[in-house]
């Protein structure tokens, strides 16, 4: 083994990124051993772990070890400072991810991933949240990672010093190295395809599965895996579009003649209810779970919106189709299916020409406009609003700070930005208007100012706090509005955007997809509740009904107020890149690169594998695959574009 010295550099960078990714794998178990170890096998998670950390290394050492049997000694020599870089470089992002990782498990209930990308453009908001609600873990990930980095730097010629040797010595092993590193590399001899982090899939337990990975691979797999989005057929398999379209119209309760072109397949009519036009204002409420809301039989957080629920129609069943906001304002203000690809907010096909609620009812004469207590450019949402129908957008930048009451990590506080939109109301004279507000006080690290509620936590800057002040800024507003002259001529929304922290030890944790919804104004009965299943997609079909306007859309949502009771609920959930399409209690779970699998829901928590039905499979497929068609073929809109 003394003729392969000269390999060292390569081999010392293998064994300590192996012993990083092995000890953090074994941490991450026993913090979360409770849970983990209800799976059977669940020690799998090892021999797993570590073919899926012998791929990852592979691929990295393979141009160092290139460099190292091919190029004459002397010559190597001249690289040493590439070799230090590189080796370093990388094992300081291996325990970088690694040390990111129990605080984004603890959140996400999986290694970070593509969220995790998407937060690194927002370092302000990120920042904040860090420093407010995770200071000692980002100190001390401060200093392992500096004294990592700085022990990696004094031991550089020892780890990866170049050795000299024989040329012919290199030449001869060549074979084999290459042939070892690219075996590791494929993980596989038998294979067709390479083994990827589908191959760590051995149970129905995200969690348990996602520790049979590890967090640099699982981020840099997203990074390469966007190039797949719109691409359903990839990840879950290939469907013709006009199957695909023909399953989603199936599930849409709209009479074929209603259909209205050729051209864009699910454009269709729908008749008001009254013609009357209405205002709308839709409050998008940050991470408000049914698990808080105390008419959903949750905790007692909830007052003000207990009271409101005997005002108007609540939807007890109604199940978000995502755990991102961008994700719960696609489902709200444009209804577009969920997908596997990033929401319709960030895609850049979608900044113009694409429907909205603000779109369509801009051609009805209403004002429109976005009211939010943070940067609107956060999330892109700014371009995508002004690009689709939103005509005003007052954000952060718009409040008074001598009239408002607190300002923290995200904006403005919820009060503030409620009292904000009823002043805007008052302001819009001679038409009727609609308004997304949304808020964020909800959000991590859960600021809101003092003397509003009696905390529910001793400790003030809780989920459970911040749930009570949301609820108690809902009030206020409601308060304030019922005074103005518009109240009476207004249908109400008060929807969540998804839930908090989404966990649980099935593929999809259906429960913290279950969020509230309630529908107040005028034509809507008073204490009335809908429990049907429903899916956040429906509710703006829903609410349109009530508006007083007819018109043309080409939701794939339904209309639940003419929902004949005989239809079975449905819902749609993306969760990560898995994707679940239930109907009742049948739930159909699509994950990439795997074959799907049905399961029959006892309740929201407890789910059994059944056999699976082909033509259910090929309806959630359907589903997945007409929203990337749409998308790139630009067939969400309505039916006149407006020039870009």
């Amino acid at each position: 083994m003394q003729k392969l010295g000269f390999l060292k550099p390569a081999f010392n960078f293998l064994w300590i990124s192996l012993l990083i990714s092995s000890v953090s794998r074994l941490i991450l178990l026993l913090f979360f051993y409770g849970r983990v170890s209800q799976t059977p096998d669940f020690l799998l998670v090892f021999p797993l772990g570590l073919r899926t950390d012998l791929i990852l290394n592979c691929y990295i050492i393979l141009l160092p070890t290139l460099l190292l049997l091919f190029v004459p000694s002397k010559a190597l020599f001249k690289l040493q400072r590439f070799f230090n870089s590189y080796f370093i470089l990388f094992l300081s992002l291996i325990f970088f991810m690694e040390l990111a990782s129990l605080d984004f498990i603890k959140q996400y209930d999986t290694r970070p991933n593509r969220i995790f990308l998407d937060y690194l453009i927002y370092p302000k908001e990120v920042f904040g949240t860090l420093f407010k609600s995770y200071l000692p873990s980002l100190i001390l990930s401060v200093l392992l990672m500096t004294a990592f980095v700085w022990t990696l730097v004094k031991f550089r010629q020892l780890l990866f010093g170049v050795r000299e040797a024989r040329y012919k010595y290199k030449l001869i092993w060549f074979p084999l190295v290459i042939f070892l590193i690219v075996f590791g590399a494929r993980g596989s001899l038998t294979s067709k395809r390479p083994i990827n982090g589908s191959n760590a899939v051995f149970s129905t337990d995200q969690l348990t599965n996602c520790l049979g990975l590890n967090s640099f691979y699982t981020v840099a797999f997203a990074a390469y895996s966007i190039k797949n989005e719109g691409h359903a057929d990839k990840m879950y398999g290939k469907l013709e579009p006009a199957d695909a379209i023909a399953r989603v119209k199936k599930y849409m309760n709209v009479p074929g003649s209603d259909f209205t072109s050729d051209s864009i397949p699910t454009l269709h009519k729908q008749l008001a209810e009254t013609q009357q036009p209405l205002n709308l204002v839709i409050i998008l409420e940050e991470s408000l779970g049914a698990e808080y809301v105390g008419c959903l039989g949750g905790l007692p957080l909830t007052p003000e919106l207990d009271k409101l629920s005997n005002e108007g129609v609540l939807f007890t069943n109604i199940y978000a189709t995502g755990t991102r906001s961008v994700r719960g304002i696609e489902a709200v203000v444009t209804g577009f299916l969920p997908s596997p690809a990033e929401s319709v907010v960030k895609l850049s096909g979608s900044q113009t020409n694409f429907f909205t609620v603000a779109e369509l009812l801009r051609q009805f004469g209403y004002d429109t406009s976005f009211i939010y207590g943070g940067m609107s450019n956060f999330d892109n949402m700014g371009s995508f609003f002004n690009g689709n129908g939103f005509d005003r957008i007052i954000d952060e930048d718009d409040f008074d700070a001598k009239k408002s009451a607190f300002h923290g990590t995200w904006g403005w506080s919820d009060e503030d930005v409620l009292l904000k939109a009823n002043d805007y109301f008052k302001s819009v004279k001679g038409k009727p208007f609609v308004s997304l507000v949304f808020s964020s006080s909800n959000h991590e690290p859960f600021e809101f100012p003092d003397n509003r509620i009696k905390l529910y936590d001793q400790k003030k800057n809780t989920v459970n706090n911040a749930m009570k002040y949301a609820d108690y800024s809902i009030g206020k507003f409601f308060e304030a509005a019922k005074k103005e002259a518009y109240y009476k001529n207004t249908v109400f929304l008060v929807i969540a955007d998804h839930n908090t922290r989404t966990f649980g030890k099935n593929l999809v944790p259906i429960k913290k997809f279950h969020i509230p919804a309630l529908l107040i104004g005028p034509g809507l009965e008073k204490g009335g509740k809908y429990n049907k299943l429903c899916s956040q997609i429906d509710i703006l079909p829903t609410t349109l009904y009530k508006l007083g306007v007819n018109v043309e859309t080409p939701m794939a949502g339904r209309n639940l107020f003419t929902l004949p009771e005989t239809t079975p609920g449905r819902s749609i959930m993306q969760f990560n890149d898995i994707n679940a399409f239930r109907v009742e209690d049948k739930v159909l779970i699509m994950q990439p690169f795997l074959k799907p699998q049905q399961f029959s829901l006892k309740s929201d928590t407890i789910m059994t594998l059944m056999p699976l039905d082909e033509e259910f499979a090929k309806d959630a497929l359907g589903h997945v695959s007409a929203a990337g068609y749409l998308y790139k073929n630009n067939l969400y809109r309505l039916r006149n574009l407006r020039k870009k």
